[in-house]
């Protein structure tokens, strides 16, 4: 397959995997999550500085009915003093999150908004990059 082929190729797939992103962020937005407020009591809260890097995480461990959960989608330790009680989410799944946007992007249909997205933009670079070839195949001729 020609050069020049695998380019709009790519741009097709590019097009149709925007309209995806943009559908899906649509979806995304109207879907009813479910989920329920709670009061937990915090076990322990770390923030971890990850070596080589200046990522940080930060580790929130809390008790909800007698069980120790991970809270997800934490942003800082400081909110989350030990003992105290705090507001969680738990969603459907069983999982308990620091705000209703962790339950919202921890769904299905979220996921798969995520991966339209990143698809598009790897798929705009790798066309880009195609393009550039075929306009380098055209100059040299």
């Amino acid at each position: 397959m020609s050069t020049k082929k695998k380019a709009n190729l790519l741009w097709c797939a590019f097009v149709v995997c925007l309209i995806a992103t943009v559908v899906m962020w649509f979806v995304v937005d109207a879907q009813e999550i479910e989920y329920e407020e709670v009061e937990v009591r915090v076990l322990s809260a770390e923030t971890k500085h990850h070596i080589g890097t200046r990522q940080v995480s930060y580790e929130v461990m809390v008790e909800y009915n007698g069980e120790t959960y991970k809270l997800e989608n934490a942003y800082n330790t400081y909110q989350y003093p030990q003992g105290a009680m705090v507001k969680a989410y738990l969603a459907n799944n069983g999982r308990l999150f620091a705000n209703i946007a962790g339950v919202s992007t921890s769904t299905p249909l979220a996921k798969i908004y995520f991966v339209c997205l990143f698809g598009s933009f790897g798929l705009l670079f790798v066309a880009a990059i195609y393009s550039g070839k075929v306009k380098q195949e055209k100059m040299a001729r």
